[in-house]
């Protein structure tokens, strides 16, 4: 759960809370700062195809303290850089270290240290992100009526320095991959432990490419772009992110929720459908006039996140097995990464082009109900396969 609070620094809810300043330092617009973020965070991506996988071979304790350090210079680089190059090299190093590995190592472990209450213990972990984008924003908001945002960003720093020592007591007595993998593997569809390179020649992985690439794109999009979202509406950009623990009150239960849930039904049923409150988040944020309707969008956004929480790392380990999640996790974690990369730079160059954010939401809520029914077709096809048969390794 630390570990997945301390990724925050890295996650888009937190850097965009600094949109316009960074914009008005550097003279960007709001495509030129969706551009960067764009080529920032698929180069992230990208490099979370080979870095993932480590998490099949290393120990948590000495990955955390990897990310932790990348994130932590990450945050002090951004308090001192000069220039678009070094900003967009910056929130690389924010995005593979904080959003990338740190939420992927915490979900890695959960996931493989846990199986028949695997839900439960995502669950607990992502408590992290919940915790984060419910009080990060309101601190980091007023804190910017009194002090200037790069010095906000060695305070950053400094958080993530704390944690450090932290996390290393609590994962003293931490399993490990090999030993966990050797005494109680769970195999997934067929009965094979599947590896990264059968997932990719398998049906099943690409027809869930838009469902994965939809949340991230689009739920970076909105947290990216809600200084201009404000604008456009004529909000108060501290009312709005006040209205945060409205929405993040409903995440959590919604994770525990279906973390309970997977445990007794498993990750199919809920993998067709939970992308449907995502469409009606969309709707109600982009049709508001007034905070009331963009809280009660929030809340149902929060039905979306909560379940994303728990369901796609469990689907994972459920119709993929255990024993090589990292590297197979990594592949999928690199797909939302990318996404989280392609929201803001789309929506950034329609917003440049005259197409306001919420006059796109729409078109997004379509999106999402589309990704959904491709979905709900490659889990029913899919699910005869996880009867129980031999244990053998996927090749």
């Amino acid at each position: 759960m630390l570990i997945c609070f301390t990724s925050s620094y890295g996650q888009t809810f937190f850097i965009s809370l600094f949109a316009g300043e960074i914009m008005g330092d550097f003279g960007l617009s709001d495509g030129d700062w969706g551009l960067i973020y764009t080529i920032a965070t698929t180069a992230s991506a990208a490099l979370m195809v080979f870095v993932g996988g480590l998490t099949d071979r290393l120990r948590v304790r000495r990955l955390a303290m990897v990310a932790a350090t990348g994130l932590a210079l990450a945050c002090v680089a951004m308090a001192t850089l000069s220039g678009a190059i070094a900003l967009t090299v910056t929130v690389l190093a924010l995005r593979l270290f904080g959003q990338g590995m740190m939420s992927h190592i915490s979900a890695v472990a959960m996931a493989r240290w846990f199986v028949a209450t695997r839900g439960k213990a995502l669950s607990v972990a992502s408590m992290g992100f919940a915790l984060g984008q419910a009080v990060l924003p309101i601190i980091f908001v007023a804190l910017l009526a009194v002090a200037g945002w790069r010095t906000l960003w060695l305070v950053a720093a400094a958080l993530v320095l704390l944690t450090m020592p932290i996390i290393l007591r609590l994962l003293q007595a931490e399993r490990t991959p090999q030993s966990l993998a050797a005494e109680s593997p769970a195999p997934g569809m067929n009965g094979l432990h599947w590896t990264r390179g059968a997932m990719l020649r398998h049906w099943l992985f690409w027809l869930l490419i838009p469902l994965l690439l939809g949340p991230p794109a689009f739920g970076t999009a909105l947290f990216f772009h809600q200084v201009h979202l404000t604008e456009v509406k004529g909000w108060d950009l501290l009312d709005y992110v006040a209205l945060m623990p409205l929405f993040m009150a409903v995440s959590v239960a919604t994770t525990f929720a279906s973390g309970a849930l997977l445990d007794r039904v498993g990750t199919g049923r809920l993998l067709a459908v939970y992308l449907l409150p995502f469409a009606a988040a969309f709707m109600l944020i982009g049709w508001a006039e007034t905070l009331g309707v963009a809280a009660l969008g929030l809340m149902v956004l929060g039905l979306g996140t909560g379940a994303q929480a728990t369901v796609p790392t469990a689907f994972w380990a459920e119709f993929y097995g255990t024993r090589h999640l990292g590297s197979i996790k990594a592949l999928a974690m690199a797909v939302m990464v990318f996404g989280s990369a392609i929201g803001p730079g789309l929506t950034g160059v329609l917003i440049d082009a005259g197409l306001d954010f919420p006059e796109q939401m729409s078109a997004i809520a379509a999106y999402f109900v589309l990704s959904a029914a491709i979905a709900a077709y490659a889990v029913i096809r899919a699910r005869p396969t996880l009867a129980p048969q031999v244990d053998i390794v996927g090749s």
